[in-house]
């Protein structure tokens, strides 16, 4: 990867031929990771490394030792058996029973083709023949076709 430093903060790392702009000052990446997941993506990385910069100031506190412990701090119980367990009778006699519609058999009818105003109020289109290009006729039908010998 190629680091090259912009401003102060900002630097332009080039990877596999696409280029990112890393802002150590903001925490921000142009492939977005670093902004997501509040710890430096490998763009950051490679900013990190050249300038010689430890990555604990720019990892978010959720991810320190200190916040483990802190989160660790409250006991948590496992269930006890289910011989032991507290339902109450609502619930406990209440039936589920399966939804009421039923899909048919078979596969889904399409749905008909909406029509057109123009199809709607039934005009249509006026055809011409392409021999004499008179309207109202085809060319099989005209009456004004040269006549063979």
């Amino acid at each position: 990867m190629g680091v090259v430093p912009s401003t102060e903060y900002i630097y332009n790392v080039t990877d596999d031929g696409r280029s990112f702009v890393v802002c150590l000052k903001n925490k921000t990446c142009s492939c977005g990771k670093f902004q997501y997941e509040e710890i430096p993506c490998e763009h950051a990385w490679a900013v990190l490394k050249q300038k010689s910069l430890v990555a604990d100031g720019y990892c978010s506190d959720l991810y320190k030792p200190k916040t483990i412990l802190k989160i660790y701090e409250i006991p948590i119980y496992p269930l006890p058996s289910f011989s032991e367990w507290v339902i109450p009778e609502a619930i406990m006699y209440d039936e589920v029973r399966p939804p009421k519609f039923k899909r048919p058999p078979g596969r889904p009818k399409n749905k008909p083709r909406s029509k057109t105003k123009r199809e709607l109020l039934g005009l249509r289109g006026k055809y011409t023949c392409s021999t004499c290009e008179f309207a109202g006729q085809n060319r099989r039908s005209c009456r004004n076709r040269p006549q063979e010998v």
